[in-house]
């Protein structure tokens, strides 16, 4: 079995989206951190600074004690959220990453597109769908470039798989299966983080924090979208009265291919996607956690390959990715309409769990 699919898993690693020398960089895109909460200082600045293709310049935060913190850290620039809406450092940076909780991201995109910058912004795009659309049309009105914060789709074990299924080593797709779970009040430290739990500044909790990654790697991988979605949620513990602690949710994509997801807030931590298909299982577990190495595997007619999966610094290769196609003056391919296409799903599956009906989703985006 390994001679059948071992070609596509040589040099696992490979940037197959790498044009430019990364080693012949001397001009790295500038980037402005907005928002400094656990996973900006933890995992996306040490990735700005170990891609070849950016740097971080500026950073800004509602917590003044953060950004002189952070920028006393690593040498930055700090300003405040109102000195970086009115551009007033924005001579230092080329592009700006937003970080903030999802009702908030409109305002700094939005003002980063009024200073002619690209974006990038983490997922999902807002609290709402409307939003959501808002956004992009900011940075497509503006003529500026927008890519959305999907980490899995630059992760190589996620870009391996997809290879694996395009060549037909799994032979036809008959269902995907995914779970994404962790015990979030007590694997996110902080009280800034819980912001989360506030459905006016996330939009949902389960689903909008942890569904999003099922949703996106899943149409990835597939190279399609979902035609009609259902769901169903629901919150046991006190700290969720108002958002989701558990969500069950179904995709349908065409020709007749379901994807079952499971995510909650408050079970044991799992990470696992699974692609069944007529001749083989391809197998991510752990898949989705940037803190996890990734676990690789090939199942058939019994016998199960285990990949040794050389590993990435998820947010390195995001950046790189990011920073790269900048420099190369190429689209991104995770850009906002590709992020409406979840933002949608997302609200049919919220839409189908109050009406216990599924969703059609319309593809006008």
């Amino acid at each position: 079995m390994e001679a059948d699919f071992a070609e596509y898993l040589d040099e696992f690693t490979r940037r197959d989206w790498e044009t430019l020398d990364p080693g012949a960089v001397t001009d790295p895109v500038r980037v402005a951190v907005v928002g400094l909460g656990w996973f900006a200082r933890d995992w996306a600045l040490p990735g700005i600074a170990r891609s070849a293709y950016t740097e971080a310049t500026v950073v800004t935060d509602v917590d003044a004690d953060a950004v002189e913190t952070v920028a006393a850290e690593r040498d930055l620039t700090g300003v405040t959220p109102e000195e970086f809406r009115s551009g007033a450092a924005a001579d230092a940076y080329d592009a700006v990453y937003v970080a903030t909780p999802n009702a908030t991201h409109s305002e700094y995109v939005r003002a980063a597109a009024e200073q002619g910058k690209a974006v990038l912004c983490e997922k999902p795009l807002e609290a709402t769908l409307e939003r959501a659309r808002g956004l992009v049309a900011a940075c497509r009105d503006a003529g500026v470039p927008l890519m959305v914060g999907y980490r899995m789709q630059t992760d190589p074990a996620v870009r391996r798989l997809r290879e694996l299924l395009d060549a037909g080593v799994a032979g036809e797709v008959v269902h995907v299966h995914a779970t994404m779970s962790q015990t979030m009040l007590g694997e996110i430290d902080g009280d800034a983080d819980q912001w989360r739990l506030d459905p006016e500044l996330s939009g949902g909790c389960a689903l909008m924090d942890l569904g999003v990654y099922p949703i996106n790697t899943t149409r990835f991988v597939l190279g399609a979208d979902p035609v009609r979605v259902s769901g169903r949620i629901r919150s046991e513990h006190g700290a969720f009265d108002g958002v989701d602690e558990h969500a069950t949710f179904r995709l349908e994509f065409p020709d007749g291919v379901d994807a079952l997801c499971t995510v909650s807030q408050n079970a044991q931590h799992a990470s696992r996607l699974e692609v069944t298909g007529t001749d083989a299982r391809l197998i991510l577990d752990p898949a989705f956690y940037g803190r996890e190495d990734r676990g690789f595997a090939v199942v058939r007619d019994g016998a199960r390959v285990d990949v040794d999966v050389d590993q990435v610094h998820q947010m390195e290769e995001e950046f790189a990715y990011f920073g790269h196609q900048l420099s190369a003056d190429e689209p991104f391919h995770p850009d906002g309409d590709h992020a409406l296409v979840d933002a949608r799903a997302l609200d049919g599956i919220y839409e189908s769990a109050e009406t216990g009906r599924p969703v059609a989703l319309d593809g006008g985006e």
